[in-house]
């Protein structure tokens, strides 16, 4: 096997340009990263500029790379199913083509057959019922909700069906409960919304409310198997952080660990490397996207990906010669662009392993393939830069990339088609 284990990261929302057909989705111009770099840059992201984003990317007021300092190999991807959403851009990346997309109820609420359905069976009179941030409807509605037993219901640009809950007065099983209930009514298919959240929160009154981590998504089961689901039932290891297990509801992960936010959950990838494990380690950092990007603040955005980047330095120094490490995103969430939804961009691959900067191979691989130096030499007749490969089609190269890597067969149904003879 060329990699023992391969470390797959999602900067949830950080998409890199509007995608060819953006138009269809309403988002002419879009472009989180460039749009950030420009409202609230420059931005300090050296590691990210090493593993070559700002050559794929170039963005207003950062420093190009030289060609000789990038050490990782990079291009776009495109997104190939219909939608921009976490579950749609996350399923594709295992292979799962998603053909419809999710239901939003952003400009209507909910029916009310479905909120009459849902105060029935959970016992619950429901406030709110209309899009929503989620800090804003608590200071609009938390002190009713503690008050008087009703139940806070919002959704937002998302396909998403809400709940809060006071951890004190609708205690974490109550709210589990009724949010298990909510999902179980969304699956008919004109209220078939892609996750049922639970969002916990503290506090008596305004101005005092925090959301806490207790959060828990229940989304929808994937569609079909995924490459985890293969790597799985080989016996290998399918190691997830933050939301990742909620986005594939358990399916083909072997390990689970939550996230109490985007720092943390690199904290955790970072022990991971520590552990002596064969396979996947799924990583999901969403306070991109939730803090940031649903909520228009350029400026926190950029904060964030600076944060990240310190701690992408200490990832990187503690990878092994036998690691592969790629960074992409899910779609985009321009945070200087109309409205509060997901924006249909391109998003960034960008892959790296200490054994190419030491002249290596990794471990098994005794030498290139004729079919390798072929497509490398293409590459270097049409004036390629040297860590620059060819923009694909659909997020599945990083699935089909894994399971070539470990030998897994892709499951029936799936689509993508592998690029580990470019990881070299």
């Amino acid at each position: 096997m060329k990699y023992k284990r391969v470390f797959v990261i999602v900067l949830d929302s950080l998409g890199i340009g509007a995608a060819p057909d953006s138009e269809q989705y309403g988002d002419i111009g879009v472009d989180t990263l460039g749009h950030i770099a420009e409202k609230a840059g420059p931005v300090k992201m050296p590691f990210l500029e090493k593993l070559g984003l700002t050559r794929l990317h170039p963005v207003s007021g950062q420093e190009l790379s030289d060609e000789d300092q990038v050490t990782g190999r990079y291009c776009a991807l495109y997104e190939a199913s219909n939608g921009k959403d976490t579950m749609t851009g996350h399923w594709e990346m295992m292979g799962l083509y998603t053909e419809k997309p999710f239901v939003t109820f952003t400009d209507t609420g909910f029916p009310l057959e479905l909120i009459a359905e849902l105060e029935k069976r959970c016992g619950k009179r429901v406030i709110g019922n209309k899009n929503a941030s989620g800090t804003a409807i608590l200071e609009e509605l938390g002190e009713e909700e503690i008050n008087t037993g009703a139940m806070i219901v919002y959704t937002s640009a998302d396909s998403v069906l809400q709940i809060c809950g006071n951890e004190e007065t609708f205690d974490l099983a109550n709210l589990y409960r009724c949010c298990e209930i909510a999902r179980e009514i969304t699956m008919k298919d004109e209220w078939k919304v892609g996750r049922v959240i639970a969002r916990p929160y503290i506090g008596k009154k305004k101005g005092e409310f925090v959301r806490t981590s207790n959060r828990h998504d229940y989304a929808l089961k994937p569609s079909g198997r995924t490459v985890m689901n293969a790597m799985k039932d080989a016996g290998l290891d399918v190691i997830s952080i933050g939301k990742i297990n909620d986005i594939f509801v358990g399916e083909g992960v072997t390990e689970a660990y939550r996230s109490q936010s985007s720092v943390h959950g690199m904290e955790q990838t970072i022990d991971m490397t520590r552990k002596d494990f064969h396979g996947l380690c799924f990583t999901n950092l969403v306070d991109f996207d939730a803090l940031w990007g649903h909520r228009r603040n350029p400026d926190g955005y950029a904060r964030e990906i600076e944060k990240f980047d310190v701690n992408l330095g200490r990832l990187l120094d503690q990878l092994h010669e036998d690691d592969l490490l790629i960074l992409t995103a899910d779609h985009g969430n321009d945070p200087t662009y109309k409205g509060t939804d997901h924006t249909r961009e391109k998003v960034f691959f960008l892959a790296y392993s200490p054994c190419w900067e030491k002249g290596r191979k990794p471990v098994g691989e005794e030498k290139t393939s004729a079919e390798n130096q072929g497509t490398a030499d293409e590459f270097r007749r049409a004036g390629a830069e040297s860590g620059r490969l060819p923009d694909q089609h659909t997020f599945a190269v990083i699935g089909a990339t894994i399971a070539e890597n470990f030998e897994v067969p892709m499951p029936e149904g799936t689509i993508g088609e592998s690029i580990l003879n470019l990881l070299q």
